[in-house]
């Protein structure tokens, strides 16, 4: 039988080499658990609550988040839109909302389909084929939007640039629109001071 001449150093590697395999190996079998304790992304998006502080919100202004892969609308109103919300609901295929995708507590609030009636949350989902309508919040002005002079007569509300849907302020579509629907308002909770909590459906916090 041959003597075979064992090479100091080439062992120290292969005891180093396997070693780390072995590592390796152990890392590889603990990754599923380690994942397994971060939320997954598809319980992200079947719809993890949103908080949104839409305290330093100024009239006129919007805020856009996400929930459920969707965007979401926070509009702060003003008075002068809110006085005369109720003016134009002749104009409106369904003023009262009753065919829309709402919380019944959203139904029950009337024109303003809201919470607190300062801030409009909502779906910016066009209902007709699913765009982003645009905010054109100022009332009775030639507001131009994506090109589009919406008349003197406007009241406040959003534009859908893709086929020319409009809505009011509190997402309420006009007659003769492409849109079949208003604009879906989710649950949420708000508090006095304009904390917003997406996706929850209790009643509305205090602060």
């Amino acid at each position: 039988m041959n003597d075979q001449v064992v090479d100091p150093g080439r062992r120290r590697l292969l005891t180093i080499a396997t070693a780390g395999i072995g590592a390796v190996g152990v890392a590889f079998a603990a990754a599923p658990f380690i994942a397994s304790w971060e939320p997954s992304a598809r319980a992200k998006a079947l719809g993890a609550p949103v908080d949104v502080d839409a305290s330093k919100l100024e009239v006129g202004q919007m805020l856009k988040v996400v929930w459920r892969g969707q965007p979401v609308y926070v509009v702060r109103r003003g008075p002068a839109v809110l006085t005369d919300i109720a003016a134009h609901d002749s104009q409106l295929a369904d003023p009262q909302s009753l065919d829309s995708v709402q919380p019944e507590y959203i139904k029950a609030s009337g024109d303003v389909r809201a919470r607190n009636p300062d801030y409009w949350i909502g779906l910016a989902v066009c209902t007709h084929l699913g765009c982003s309508p645009l905010g054109a919040f100022e009332p009775h002005n030639a507001s131009q939007v994506a090109g589009v002079d919406l008349g003197a007569s406007w009241p406040g509300g959003f534009y859908c640039p893709c086929h020319g849907s409009r809505y009011d302020i509190s997402g309420r579509v006009f007659k003769g629109q492409p849109a079949p629907k208003n604009l879906t308002v989710p649950s949420y909770t708000i508090s006095a001071d304009a904390k917003i909590t997406i996706g929850v459906d209790d009643v509305a916090k205090t602060a």
